[in-house]
Order: C-alpha cells, then structure tokens, then sequence
C-alpha cells in the first residue's frame, strides 16, 4: 500500500476540549502499520493501529474485523497484583467492554462485503487517573483508520456527558464521575449523526436523557475539525471496497461479478415474486416456523439455479444475497403497510409471562418471556467476604454485585461448543448490571455480596433486556430491598436510502437487517438506568433518538405492570436456604484481638461455628452463616473478645487467686460450651479486702477462697484497663459481722488511703503475677 504523502517526522495537533488539552501525534510509534497515531488527554495516552491483510481469507463468508484494546499496567504504574504471574493476561471485562464499544462505532462504516482482515489495536501507554481512556482511544482509532488505505466511510468521533448538580459535563474525569446521575458515551459520524449509544443513569427522566443527546451533538463539532486536519494532512489514498471484493472474486473462482449479480438476479427474481406467501401469508408463526419457511424459499432460489445450470460453488455466492434481501422486503413492508412478520402494530409488545420462586433451593429465581425470547434469572447471596477483587490498569476495587449472563446453542436451536463467556456474553452481562444498579441497597442495608445469573433458554430479540427483567423478578423473590423493579427492552428501525423510516417496539428476528438498529432502554417507572445502541446505518438523527426514547418509556410501563402482578416488591424474608448475616459494631482497636496474632484467632472461629467473619476499618464485623447456632455462637465469642465493663455493671465470676490484699475474681464468660481449639484470656478484676464486705475484713479466707463462684460488681475501670470489683451492692451473701467496733473500710494499711499502694501499684520491691504487690500489714 502506498500513499500520496510521505512524513520522516512525527506531526502534532493540538486543541482544548473539555477544559483539557487534547493533543493527536502520528510518525513517532508504529510506522509499519497502515494507520497509526497517539491521542492525548491530560496525561492519559492511547496508541491506535490499523492493518489490513493483503488477500481476502478464503472460505470466510462475513466481514472480519477485529478491535482489540490492550490495557497495560506500566501505564497506571502498577504490577499485577498474582505472586507467580506478572504479565498482563487475557483482557479483563473492561478492556473486552471498551472494544466492544469502538467496534460497534466503526464497524456500520464498512463494507460489509470487504473479506480482507482488518484489525485495529488500541494499546494504553499512559493512564493519569483521571481521563478515561475510551473516548481518546474512539478518536484515534478513527484517525488511524480515516489517515489508512483502509476503506472505510467514516471518521468517527466520541464524547461523554455527565449531570453533576443539574449541569450538563463534558468527558468528566473519574472523580466528577462519582458525583453524576449519568455516564453517556456518544459517537457521532463527521455529519453529526448518532452511530453508538452506551448509557448508565441514576433514574434519569426521557426528556432529560434526550436532552443529553443534544448536548453531546451540540459539542462533538470540535473534534472533527481536529479530525479534517489530521486525515488532510496525513491521510493516504484509499483503496475501493470494490477493487478488494473484485479481487476476491478472482482468487477464489472463475466469476466474473458480472456474472455473479446475474445469478443473484435469480434469487432476488423468486424473492420478490414468492415472498408474501412465504413469510407474510402467515403472521401468527414462530421463529422456528418462519426460518423453515425461510428455508423453503431459498430452496426454491437454488433450484432456479440449478435450472439455469449454475454450479455448487457459484450457487452459494448467489446466495448470500438471500437474507440481505429477504430483509429489505421485510422492511419495505414496515414502511409502507406498517406491517410486521408476526402481524404485531409498530408499537405492540409481544405477549409478556412471568414466574418467581421456580427453583425450589436456589436464594432467588425468576423466569420471564416476551414472546419467544425466555430468561432464567438466579440468584445467590454470599457473605461480604465474597466480592469480586477487581485489578486492573484502571481499578483495583471490590465488587459486591454481579450479574452474569449464559447464552448457550439450544436458545436458538443450535448446537454450539460449550466454552467461557465470549464477548458478546460478558458485553450482554455488564449491560443487564448496569441497568438494575442504582435500584440496589447500599452495604450498609443490604450487607450481602450478591451475584445473578441469567440464563438464555430462548431468544429471539432483546435476551439482554430480557435478563435485567429476569433478574429484578429474581432479586425481588430473594429478598433484596430493591428500591423498585427494572425493566427494558429493544426498539427497532426500518429506514431506507429515500430517509424514510419506521421506529419499531420490541424489536425480533429478522427486524435488524440493513437500515436498522438495536436501541436497548431499561430503566423504571420513573426513568432509564441503562442504554446501549447499535446501527445498521451509518447514524441516525436526532429525531429518531427522540421518538426512541419516548416510545420506549410506554411500552416499558407496560412491562413493569406485567411484572408487578407475578410479584409488587421484594419478599419479607430471605430464602430459608439463603445465609443470614448479624452485624455487631466494635472499636477500631479490638480488630486485632478478635483476628488474633496471624489471624488464628478468627480462623478458629470459623473453623469451630462454620461460619463467614469480615471485618471493615471502622469495627463493622459481618458474621455470615446457613446455621443459626453457629452464628449465635460465633458471635458470643467476638463479643466476649471484645468484651467491654462498665461501672456499675453486675457480673458473676470464680476466685481465680487469693491474695492478702484481695482476691482476683475470673468474670464469668458470656459464651457456654467454648468449641474446642478456642481459648479466651479471661477478664480478671480485683476485689480488694476492703470491698469484701461493709465492714472490716481481717482476712480474705473470711470471705471468700480460691474456687468460689460470686456476684461482684465493677466499682471502676482505670487508665490501663485493670478492673477494679467489689461484692458491696450485691447479692452476696455475707458472714455475720464480727464483734467489736466496725472500722471504716479502707481505713488500714494496703487499703486505698493507707500506706499501701494501689492495687496493681509498684512502689519498689517485687511484683506477683497479676502486677499487684502483697499487702503490708
């Protein structure tokens, strides 16, 4: 590939966007790729490559473009946290999350006929911690690919808008993030119109949602002006998308595309003349049932075929033209008779069912079906202990709620390879967490860790709409105090080159060919908490962004009224399976007796009561179990650990030591039968003699001796903690007093006034276990 323009030193473009510096360099990095450049924002950095193969793969019968965004950890400055491996593994969710984002920006701006491979690759070489590297890595994968032979229709650009305190924020950094209702990302083709939605919001109302769209059209001006001068002066002449397919022609047979549009001709022929009988002649059809009838006329395409004496490999090419125009028709049907394959008005759902409490030992369940599309959401609450720790260049945080989405073969009648989530599972999976956050309890009401899996019994349109459904359904049978029920689901176009369209409710097979779109709403009855939009179009207006939005509110009261008659709000109780967790707050500075030197203490803990222990900073202790006797005992030892005595305070304790001065007294623990492998320091008080009794003791055997069980009660506490008892005030009981004149307590020596020191005082000589010296009488 070569271009008209030729550059040994590195360019740069600069502007200020957001109240920041926003700066494009091409010729320094990555000279052999067939695009290249690095955009800056603040100090967040972002290489982007673009490559094509020279030859079209043989065999691949769909456009092969891969986006594949690299976070590298020496860009925020860390190590990764695995004691045996360093090295960056495979992308984390983010990263599979933000290339999912930019491809579904660019990839409506190819050829789709185009069977060379093209690859874009976004590497992160520097993170500030503040500006997110996803709209710097939008705008130069488009300068990459717009400066490349590559063809391609675009450029692109990327903004994203937030609402701190009622204003509107471009691109805000992560710490004005924490304080908005709104996280929209928006990309605009370089005629302004909306090629990509992803949205997160905190119930925020369609008219001001819509308002964040014009918003973010209203700004996204100035970076294409910085893009026109990048790709004016850099930009290399493109080679046609019909010069490659051409070519591919050539390599893989003896065809002219001459030939090839007479062969499809044929099909495009029985199409048009067969169509009505085969799909719109029956309404009331299944998808299984309209892709056997389906199956029918393509049958009949390739006899015609056959007829007109066109070979096996020739026969094929011609029909891939099939679908393509199968779907054409359907949306020329929607345009002009505003009629759909299932007979459905534009704006009609199709039938709504829904169950909660399906399995019988799972924490939550919920099964919901629109139409044909059928989730299965479950849910499990786990201890605090369980979150997720997330590490990556961006995060290093604990997540306390996930949501997890399976997509398996038999949803669709497939067979299909069972394997780890794909990307479009964890990108389907994120979009259904997103939607059903902000309806969540805090920690501090909801302690548990809490993971929901929706599983794809059946799809056919929306099965990510389909699983935040599922899930609130789910949630609500488990007892989480969700704030209120969640909903979403797909809106659909049909639109044509003449600018005619058609805004559909509940989008289904077959309604997402060339002209449309995927627009996913879900949110509450009082307004959206997720979006997410992809195109078959090179952009939509603004006024279909807007019809979007406000007839997708309609129908989504609908299904929120569906659901709230299989359950209004969540249950009362927890599942009788699921774990309880007791809270007890205790001070800051108790956490390292109750964990123990080396965490043996609370470790034995859990090994002896079965349960889950977490502690946070500030004395918050969580004690997770299925067993309600293993909590209550658990819970009985931290509190004796932590065990605090208070003056005034009646307890019942064993004479553990006699002294001449006193006698010590073990306080009675609070927790009976102590499992074994566990042994607590006792807490020990002294009674001195002169609080033995309300008169004068001469000796502490009088009294009391070592091994008896007595009432005290605690006169005080000092500075180091040390308790000091006495049994007057309480119910024992006393020898008769003896003859002669009582004197007044306290009034001898070792007493509290009297030459002695202080119990647990040091006035010279040694000192006895229990640091009190003996009485001097």
């Amino acid at each position: 590939m070569s271009g008209k323009h030729s550059h040994t030193e590195p360019q740069k473009f600069e502007i200020e966007f957001g109240g920041r510096p926003l700066v494009v360099e091409s010729g320094l990095f990555a000279q052999q790729a067939h695009g290249s450049c690095t955009v800056r924002y603040g100090d967040t950095i972002v290489l982007a490559t673009a490559v094509m193969g020279q030859k079209a793969r043989e065999g691949m019968n769909y456009f092969p473009l891969t986006v594949d965004y690299e976070e590298r950890l020496y860009a925020a400055g860390k190590i990764k946290g695995s004691r045996f491996i360093k090295r960056e593994g495979r992308p984390s969710d983010d990263a599979i999350l933000t290339a999912r984002l930019i491809d579904r920006s660019i990839r409506p701006l190819f050829d789709s006929r185009i069977r060379n491979e093209i690859q874009v690759v976004l590497t992160v070489l520097s993170w500030d911690g503040e500006n997110s590297p996803d709209i710097p890595a939008m705008l130069a994968t488009s300068l990459a690919l717009s400066m490349s032979p590559i063809p391609w229709k675009g450029g692109i650009a990327g903004i994203k808008v937030g609402l701190i305190d009622g204003e509107w924020v471009i691109n805000p950094t992560y710490s004005a993030e924490e304080k908005s209702d709104l996280e929209l990302t928006l990309a605009f083709t370089e005629d302004k119109k909306l090629i990509m939605v992803e949205a997160g919001a905190n119930e925020v109302p369609e008219d001001k949602m819509i308002e964040a769209h014009e918003f973010g059209h209203k700004h996204i001006g100035k970076l294409f002006e910085l893009a026109s001068k990048v790709t004016e002066s850099l930009g290399k002449e493109k080679v046609q998308a019909d010069t490659l397919v051409e070519q591919a022609i050539e390599e893989t047979e003896e065809e002219t595309s001459e030939e090839l549009e007479q062969h499809q001709q044929i099909v495009r022929e029985v199409v048009d003349q067969n169509i009505d009988t085969y799909l719109f002649g029956h309404p009331v059809l299944s998808k299984g049932a309209r892709k056997a009838k389906m199956g029918e006329l393509r049958a009949l395409a390739e006899e015609k075929l056959i007829e007109a004496q066109v070979g096996k490999e020739k026969r094929s090419k011609a029909l891939g033209v099939f679908d393509a125009y199968v779907e054409e028709h359907i949306t020329k049907a929607i345009i002009e008779r505003d009629q759909r394959v299932d007979g459905r008005s534009l704006t009609e759902i199709r039938a709504l069912a829904s169950t909660a409490g399906l399995l019988p030992r799972v924490h939550g369940s919920g099964l919901f079906n629109r139409g044909e599309t059928q989730v299965l959401s479950i849910v499990t609450l786990g201890s605090p202990g369980a979150e997720q720790i997330i590490d990556t260049m961006e995060e290093d945080v604990k997540k306390r709620y996930m949501h997890h989405y399976n997509f398996p073969g038999y949803s669709v009648g497939e067979p299909k390879r069972m394997m780890g989530p794909g990307r479009r599972e964890i990108g389907h999976g994120a979009l259904a967490e997103k939607a059903l956050l902000p309806v969540l309890p805090t920690k501090e009401e909801f302690p548990y860790t809490i993971r929901v899996v929706s599983e794809i019994m059946g799809s056919n349109g929306s099965s990510s709409m389909g699983s935040v459904c599922g899930s609130t359904l789910a949630l609500m049978d488990a007892g989480v105090p969700i704030k209120k029920p969640v909903a979403g689901l797909a809106m659909g176009l049909a639109s044509n080159d003449k600018g005619e369209y058609k805004v559909l409710t509940d989008l289904q097979d077959l309604e997402d060919g060339k002209g449309g779109m995927d627009y996913k709403i879900a949110g509450t009855e009082d307004g959206i908490t997720a979006i997410q939009m992809d195109t078959k179009t090179e952009g939509i207006s603004m006024d279909i962004v807007r019809q979007t939005i406000l007839q997708a509110k309609e129908a989504r009261v609908e299904m929120l009224s569906a659901m709230k008659e299989t359950i209004a709000e969540p249950r009362a109780e927890l599942s009788e399976y699921a774990p309880r967790i007791t809270t007890l707050n205790v001070l800051p500075d108790k956490i390292r007796e109750i964990i123990g030197p080396g965490g043996k203490m609370i470790n034995a803990i859990i090994d002896a009561t079965d349960v889950a222990i977490d502690i946070e900073d500030d004395g918050l202790v969580m004690v997770t179990s299925t067993d309600a006797e293993g909590a209550k005992k658990a819970l009985a030892i931290i509190n004796e650990i932590v065990r605090e005595f208070k003056p005034g305070d009646m307890h019942r304790g064993t004479v553990s030591r006699v002294e001449g001065f006193g006698a010590f007294v073990a306080i009675d623990s609070g927790v009976q039968d102590l499992p074994e492998g566990i042994k607590l320091t006792a807490h020990e008080g002294l009674v001195h003699i002169s609080e033995m009794a309300p008169y004068r003791v001469e000796k502490v055997e009088d009294i009391v001796n070592l091994g008896d069980s007595i009432p005290v009660k605690v006169k005080e506490i000092d500075d180091m903690g040390r308790i000091s008892l006495t049994l007057i005030g309480t119910d024992f009981k006393f020898p008769e007093k003896p003859d002669g004149p009582i004197e007044p307590r306290g009034g001898y020596g070792g007493g509290h006034r009297g030459g002695g020191r202080r119990p647990g005082g040091d006035r010279g000589g040694n000192r006895r276990p229990g640091g009190h010296r003996p009485r001097r009488d």
